[in-house]
């Protein structure tokens, strides 16, 4: 084998290594992390750049291009569904009250959640089918 492809194998175990360090950390991080933003954090960015330096590490050592293919678009899928998912997590962590309103620095979301004069939490009225005009 030649050294160049020595080379490649090596970086390619040292990128997988690293990115299972990288999830391991984001797994410590949802276990320990005290609150639901914190933990949805750990759960998207260590994990995210996590699985990229694996797949990189994979890349190198497969080096084949449908094999490449699939690796690209398991990173991109990844990248695209990662931030939603944390996204859905918060939102809906918010909307249960497990989020105070004053843990956060801006809460943009109680305003557009709640319309003058009505209760925080209660739901937009509804006029289809009562009748009214």
């Amino acid at each position: 084998m030649s050294a160049w492809l020595q080379i490649t194998d090596t970086a390619g175990a040292v990128l997988v290594f690293l990115g299972a360090a990288i999830c391991l950390l984001g797994v410590v991080g949802m276990v320990k992390l005290p609150d639901v933003l914190s933990r949805s954090h750990a759960a998207t960015k260590p994990q995210t750049l996590g699985l990229l330096l694996v797949l990189a590490g994979v890349a190198l050592r497969l080096r084949s291009g449908m094999d490449l293919a699939t690796l690209a678009l398991i990173g991109f899928f990844q990248l695209m569904t990662g931030p939603v998912a944390a996204h859905l997590v918060a939102r809906s962590a918010y909307r249960t009250g497990q989020i105070e309103g004053g843990e956060l620095l801006f809460d943009d979301l109680d305003a557009q959640l709640t319309q003058p004069g009505q209760e925080p939490g209660a739901g937009p009225e509804q006029d289809a089918g009562s009748g009214r005009s």
